[in-house]
């Protein structure tokens, strides 16, 4: 399982591959499933007290892989 940094730095990695601004402060929260079956996945939001500049990415708290990417620039 991933934890916190790991998910960040992750998304960080994608954010920058994407040519996307990945701005401070990084808001990171693990998501549990609601049965309790799996590790969950992590939601991580670049520029999280602002509008715009923002990336958003669902990792799999347990491989590390992306499952869903977005980006608002304005």
């Amino acid at each position: 399982m991933i934890d916190e940094k790991e998910a960040v730095a992750l998304a960080r990695a994608a954010a920058t591959a994407a040519g996307w601004a990945f701005v401070e402060p990084v808001q990171a929260r693990l998501r549990k499933p609601w049965f309790g079956k799996g590790a969950g996945r992590w939601e991580i939001n670049s520029n999280a007290m602002a509008f715009g500049a923002r990336a958003r990415f669902v990792i799999d708290a347990v491989d590390g892989r992306i499952l869903d990417k977005g980006y608002i620039p304005r």
